[in-house]
């Protein structure tokens, strides 16, 4: 067993909190966590506290939501707790004096194999640019997004008919796995580091918008059937339909037909119950579709009470 040390961690989604619990059962001792500010949500405006705050509380850990992490009370307050290290898992980009506080450093877990995918969604970008391998990456802090000195990676394949669910499991049990250890190695002063080497051919990760999460029906049915499984089940691939009226829709499910046609990308027929999209080389079938403001259903259950007209089809983007 390692030498016990203290940490203070950063995080707010799900994904963060399996690196939490690992640290939290380990011989390290966990002196608080830092995690977003209470947000409302939904239509009744209901207070939503982070995924990693309902751990902490529910584990009787010190809790910090600094609306500025510059401020000095924040800064004070942070000090007070006198960690050993840091450790980042899927927070907002930190000013120095924060991540150089402690004496052993701050340590980010990044679900890339960096230097590729740096930025904020990277599992969603390697399902959607058809990797085949990704993995998660600890490394230092320094002033840039994802450039400090690597610790330590490891690998998984992703299988052809993998979305961001599965994966995203996946990568949360090896984060957890990987954190221990860099933290273990920290703590016996093992820890050794590679500088990022940067390449001509690095893939980014931006944040999803409107605009990235738009279904594009001139690409392949392969490459637009993977923006659909790298954007599920959040925050879920849009198409923008024309039905007597233009609307944006979600779709959820899809699989490729190697079926060659002479369609205009966007246009479908349905045939038997199942709905087939022509894209610029070969097809999809959509197998479920949100309407705007309903739940997301079957094509099947969709057609038994809704009409397309003759000239429906999907705009490309």
């Amino acid at each position: 067993m390692s030498k016990s040390i203290k940490i203070v961690f950063f995080g707010t989604p799900e994904f963060a909190t399996g690196v939490l619990d690992a640290l939290h059962k380990s011989q390290h001792e966990i002196a608080a966590v830092v995690t977003a500010p209470d947000k409302p949500a939904g239509r009744g405006r209901k207070i939503n506290e982070s995924d990693v705050k309902k751990y902490a509380v529910a584990h009787g850990l010190p809790v910090l939501q600094p609306k500025n992490l510059k401020a000095e009370d924040f800064l004070e307050e942070l000090a007070s707790f006198k960690a050993d290290v840091q450790v980042i898992v899927a927070f907002r980009m930190l000013p120095e004096a924060v991540w150089k506080m402690p004496s052993l450093g701050t340590f980010n877990l990044h679900a890339s194999l960096l230097p590729q995918y740096r930025g904020a969604a990277p599992i969603n970008w390697a399902i959607i640019n058809q990797e085949k391998v990704t993995g998660v990456t600890t490394f230092f802090i320094d002033d840039k997004i994802d450039t400090g000195a690597i610790i330590s990676n490891q690998e998984t394949l992703i299988s052809p008919l993998e979305n961001v669910e599965t994966l995203y499991d996946r990568l949360m049990k090896m984060g957890a796995e990987l954190s221990l250890e860099t933290v273990n190695s920290i703590a016996t002063g093992t820890v050794s580091t590679t500088v990022q080497k940067d390449h001509t051919d690095l893939k980014e990760a931006p944040k999803l918008d409107s605009k990235n999460t738009l279904i594009d029906f001139t690409k392949s049915a392969v490459a637009v059937d993977a923006l659909i499984r790298g954007l599920y089940p959040y925050p879920v691939a849009k198409a923008s339909l024309y039905n007597k009226e233009q609307m944006v829709v979600k779709i959820h499910k899809s699989k490729v037909v190697e079926k060659q046609h002479k369609m205009t990308p966007g246009s479908f027929v349905i045939e038997n119950g199942e709905m087939f999209v022509a894209c610029g080389t070969n097809m999809i079938e959509i197998e479920e579709l949100q309407l705007p403001n309903k739940k997301r259903l079957k094509i099947k259950d969709l057609l038994n009470g809704y009409t397309f007209v003759p000239d429906a089809r999907f705009d490309v983007a």
